[in-house]
């Protein structure tokens, strides 16, 4: 599909001047902001110094860990790009800068990018960095950065050979600024080895290890050198989906650039998994090996790669990564149908599956002996495909899972990762796309109220934690692996329920999604992303070709003028609106045309609008409504020596 030029992007001009009593949801939404700006604050000064760096140990061992501080500071960028204060922007460009400095240093990152590690990891970290093309996009240092991120995935640094670019194939699961790691070392995993004693074993023939206790020794010596050495035998080699997370990445780059090589690169590279999922029958292996076979380092086996069917965490691995392409690929091209291969994975899980006590469930892993750990299937990621599709088919996926209620009620998270009890995942405090989604649907009609309560309660208990003698980073045990994550379970820094009100989109995918979204906004006065002060804003009904939205100034002194655009990177086109006033009566409609609509609110006045929409036909852009102005500053990249 070709998208429409990005030549005349602003619609029409709304002049809303009818009086609308200030609704709970938007002095909520006010105070979230408000409470939000000052725990951010207060976050930073508990766990860095002056320059940002963050106060821990002075030695980080392994590849792992560069990802953890990024994934605790970065929605400082996203508050933002939400309406957050210049203070907040200031601290988001500082930390990004800090943390990647303090993990140079500490050996994990080279060149400003992890040196190596998998696209689980790359893609919790990389959020960080894609947050900021939201909030800062005109900042030459991220766009030079965007750039040559993407350059070490796309064959561009013939220094970086992680991609191959004939075959369509990243060279290893282990890549990164150093290139594709087929030979790990014992140092690499060695912050691992306590905390993996508790996890299935990688392998089924590892001397000494029971496979079917569930339970792997990496504390012991010999085990662990017999784990390594299979590693590298078996899982170094070769690609496997959860490199699909990479084109996240490379969409980073394109809406930085619109340069059509990143565009290309992400459908090839999701065509490419398509054509190995037909090869093995319609189900996705989950490796293949240099020469693109499946099973080449594995014996033949489709099953047992990096992050597979079988070792650690399953399926999640394998439809995460296409979901997170597929809604990537979407966004690049404007085709729904690069959503069919996520769709067909979830049916062919689905397909495997059988009833127990009642209810389907699916299985989660495979083993040599077939397909094991059959559970209930989880929701969110056919919702993550409904958001991009609006399709009923999605919906169905959805709906057709006889998912828990835990899944249905507002959840308040306690960490940042899996529910002990429940095993629901709440990574990034991210715990209620379920309910968002009934809200959606229209089966939870008071759940914009709930939920943005549930988030002033969350950032209540993550201050008092934080101001706790626990919450002391002096007090840590810094020898422990897991104290790089506390950084993450200490902040009140979260707003999923602010974010859905606001953007009418679920919070991204936790490992490398980029933040889609139905709408975002500008302050025209301030010329900047995010809400102007004292406006509240409520997106209530999404449809394929349109979304309502209501918009209130709380100020009883002050006009706001704010421009709402359609889509997070202005992918959508408004074509028509309708307006009405708080007793529900129309008061205006009319035909639009652009990505930009403008909105001017008097005094204690408020709108809702019922916004007509093409969806995904625009080329999707950093640009903010004043790039032009700036635009000298920005278009031109730097471009280092040429010694030869």
């Amino acid at each position: 599909m070709t998208h429409t030029s990005k030549s005349n992007p602003t619609t029409g001009h709304i002049c809303a001047r009818d009086s609308w009593t200030a609704p709970t949801w938007a002095l909520m939404e006010r105070k979230l902001i408000d409470t939000l700006n000052e725990a951010a604050v207060e976050y930073v000064r508990r766990y860095t110094r002056e320059d940002g760096t963050i106060v821990w140990r002075e030695d980080w061992p392994g590849m792992d860990g560069s990802d953890d501080p990024y994934e605790a500071f970065m929605n400082l960028s996203l508050l933002y790009a939400l309406g957050g204060n210049e203070e907040i922007l200031r601290l988001s460009r500082l930390m990004f800068d800090a943390i990647t400095w303090q993990w140079t240093e500490y050996g994990q990152i080279h060149n400003e990018f992890d040196a190596y590690y998998d696209w689980m990891h790359h893609g919790e970290g990389s959020l960080y960095f894609y947050f900021l093309g939201l909030s800062d996009p005109h900042l030459l240092k991220n766009r030079q950065r965007a750039v040559k991120f993407a350059e070490l995935y796309t064959g561009k640094n013939p220094e970086v050979p992680n991609y191959d670019a004939e075959r369509k194939l990243m060279r290893s699961p282990i890549t990164g600024s150093k290139g594709p790691r087929f030979q790990m070392t014992e140092e690499d995993w060695v912050t691992h080895r306590g905390v993996l004693d508790d996890y299935l074993a990688p392998f089924e023939d590892i001397p000494g290890v029971d496979f079917a206790s569930g339970k792997c020794k990496w504390s012991d010596d010999n085990i662990y050198r017999e784990i390594i050495s299979r590693m590298n035998e078996r899982k170094a080699k070769g690609d496997v989906p959860l490199n699909l997370n990479a084109t996240g990445l490379i969409t980073n780059a394109f809406m930085y650039t619109g340069d059509e090589s990143y565009r290309q690169w992400v459908l090839d590279y999701l065509t490419a998994w398509e054509e190995r999922t037909l090869r093995n029958g319609g189900l996705i292996p989950d490796n293949v090996g240099l020469s693109d076979i499946i099973g080449e380092y594995n014996d033949g086996k489709w099953w047992g790669g990096y992050y597979g069917y079988r070792w650690p965490h399953g399926f999640m691995s394998i439809i995460e990564p296409l979901t997170n392409a597929g809604m990537n690929a979407v966004l690049l091209s404007g085709d729904r149908s690069k959503l069919d291969l996520a769709r067909s994975q979830l049916d062919r899980n689905w397909d495997l599956g059988k009833e127990i006590n009642g209810k389907w469930h699916v299985p989660n892993k495979h083993f040599d002996s077939g397909w094991t750990d059959y559970r209930i299937q989880v929701p969110t990621y056919p919702i993550y495909l409904w958001t991009i599709s609006m399709a009923e088919e999605d919906a169905a996926r959805v709906d057709r899972i006889p998912y828990e209620d835990h899944f249905r009620l507002i959840d308040m998270p306690t960490i940042s990762g899996r529910n002990p009890v429940t095993r629901k995942e709440t990574k990034h405090y991210i715990a209620n796309t379920v309910p968002w989604y009934l809200y959606m649907r229209g089966q939870f009609p008071d759940y914009p109220e709930r939920i943005l309560q549930q988030n002033l309660e969350l950032i209540a208990i993550q201050l008092e934690k934080l101001r706790s003698p626990k919450g002391d980073p002096t007090s840590w045990d810094w020898d422990h692996p897991y104290s790089i994550h506390e950084w993450q379970e200490f902040s009140p820094v979260y707003f999923e329920g602010l974010l859905q009100m606001m953007l009418g989109a679920p919070m991204h995918i936790s490992h490398g999604g980029l933040q889609h979204a139905r709408v975002r906004y500008f302050d025209a006065d301030r010329k900047r992303c995010g809400l102007p002060e004292d406006i509240g804003a409520l997106v209530e009904a999404l449809g394929d070709e349109f979304v309502t939205l209501t918009l209130v100034n709380l100020s009883a002194f002050s006009e706001r003028e704010l421009i709402v655009q359609a889509g997070s990177f202005g992918e959508h086109q408004f074509t028509y609106m309708e307006s009405f006033n708080q007793s529900g009566q129309k008061v205006g409609e009319g035909e639009l045309d652009g990505k930009w609509l403008p909105v001017t609110l008097a005094p204690g006045a408020g709108i809702q609008l019922k916004l007509g929409m093409k969806r995904y036909v625009n080329q999707p852009t950093y640009e903010t409504p004043w790039s032009a102005e700036v635009e000298s500053s920005i278009a031109k990249l730097i471009r280092g020596r040429n010694l030869e």
